[in-house]
């Protein structure tokens, strides 16, 4: 293949591991894990289209993401001009999430597919496919991949695996690559040293970049269970801050409580970090008495002053809350994105790059984060049920926000972690 000599072994291995007179050419599919920015997603995409087209014409396939919005922008993005250039011709049809790819006289359909529920299996059924690609296979639930291999049925087709590491206990690293050599998969693992597309100065930067059980999965690729505090890169010394000067825009989070704690912020953004200027936190257990919403909402008003709000993001499950805020007419309200995994992974993105603070005057946030905890107990990652409210409100209000205007340039997330959504 033109520019080859521009892979690493590591990735010359994927793509050429289904070519005889290799000894793999014989095994039923691949898994490639390990480290982000490893350089695996692009050339498994690459290798699975030369391969489905050398061995079929005219055959279905299947490109499989968390979504098909991260099936086109982590994997057909780079692979699709990466393909006419050297070659092939390919004709996208939106809206049937179908793309017809082909070299000469042959080509294949490819059809998209995302994978982020137990409902998502019920997509895939029925097709009948030659082949399938499922990127980021350990954020699907396990239906939906047994499912997608399950419509592999055509003589000759083959599975295609990727996926960054999650905890010791997940189904795809028991399942899948514990047990690759008794399901004649090829098993192939990566670092940051298999990308060669990556200088050492990049590679420096992501080491920097996690910590903890973080660091070991993303950077050296292992598969380690969550243990010890969620950000262990929240500090006193960097993360506790004050704006120096006036904040352009506000907006406000809440997580909502009766009988466990009712947790509001106030968060102004200036020159593109966003501080969390102030707080209201009222635990019901603490203080002796529960609230009412219109107690709640007057909180509120209190918080938010004469300042301009954008919007007061809400726990999505406080539905009364919600409509008591709109009742009022005075802030928009935005329902919160409750991602729990994806959103830790957001939080904690930009806690260790400095795009958000927490006021000094926020003492229960401050506080929660020096207590938030994963449960080393649990047989998959997540935090402890305490010591989550203020957690709760600053991931709604980065997961619903900030990564809204992430897809405009204002900050990028790391691919990798989340079994509901994924590190995005």
């Amino acid at each position: 293949m033109k520019g080859i000599e521009r892979f690493s072994p590591k990735q010359r291995q994927v793509l050429s591991w289904w070519c005889p007179p290799a000894k793999t050419a014989g095994k039923l599919g691949i898994i490639c894990d390990g480290a982000v920015r490893s350089g695996k997603t692009f050339c498994l995409g690459l290798s699975f289209v030369a391969w489905s087209l050398a061995a079929f014409q005219g055959e279905n396939f299947a490109l499989c993401g968390r979504t098909i919005g991260a099936v086109r922008r982590n994997l057909l993005e780079e692979l699709l001009p990466q393909l006419e250039r050297l070659g092939f011709f390919y004709r996208e049809r939106g809206k049937d999430n179908l793309v017809v790819i082909g070299r000469g006289r042959r080509e294949n359909r490819y059809y998209l597919f995302g994978g982020k529920d137990e409902g998502s299996a019920a997509a895939i059924q029925g097709i009948t496919l030659a082949g399938v690609l499922l990127d980021e296979a350990a954020l699907m639930p396990r239906s939906f991949v047994e499912q997608a291999a399950a419509r592999c049925s055509r003589e000759g087709s083959k599975l295609w695996f990727s996926c960054n590491p999650e905890g010791p206990q997940h189904w795809f690293y028991r399942e899948w690559i514990q047990k690759a050599e008794e399901r004649e998969m090829v098993y192939l693992h990566f670092t940051m040293e298999d990308n060669p597309g990556l200088s050492p100065a990049v590679r420096r930067r992501y080491e920097r970049l996690y910590q903890g059980s973080f660091y070991e999965r993303f950077v050296l690729g292992r598969w380690t269970a969550a243990s010890g505090l969620v950000y262990p890169m929240f500090s006193q010394e960097r993360t506790v801050a004050e704006p120096e000067g006036p904040c352009r825009r506000y907006y406000l989070s809440c997580d909502y409580g009766t009988v466990n704690p009712f947790s509001l912020g106030l968060w102004g953004e200036r020159n593109g970090v966003w501080y969390r200027v102030a707080e209201y936190y009222h635990d019901s257990r603490r203080e002796g008495h529960q609230l009412t919403d219109e107690e709640y909402y007057r909180q509120l008003e209190r918080l938010a002053g004469e300042r301009q709000i954008l919007g007061v993001v809400v726990d999505p499950s406080a539905a009364s809350f919600q409509e008591c805020i709109r009742r009022h007419g005075r802030y928009p309200v935005i329902p919160g994105r409750n991602e729990l995994l994806a959103g830790i992974g957001r939080v904690a993105d930009l806690l260790q790059t400095g795009r958000i603070k927490i006021g000094p005057q926020c003492r229960d946030c401050i506080r929660e984060f020096g207590l938030y905890r994963w449960d080393e107990g649990a047989t998959e990652d997540r935090p402890v049920k305490e010591n989550d409210h203020s957690m709760d409100e600053v991931r709604y209000f980065v997961s619903t926000v900030l990564a809204r205007e992430g897809k405009r340039g204002f900050c990028a997330f790391s691919t990798g972690r989340g079994r509901e959504g994924g590190w995005e």
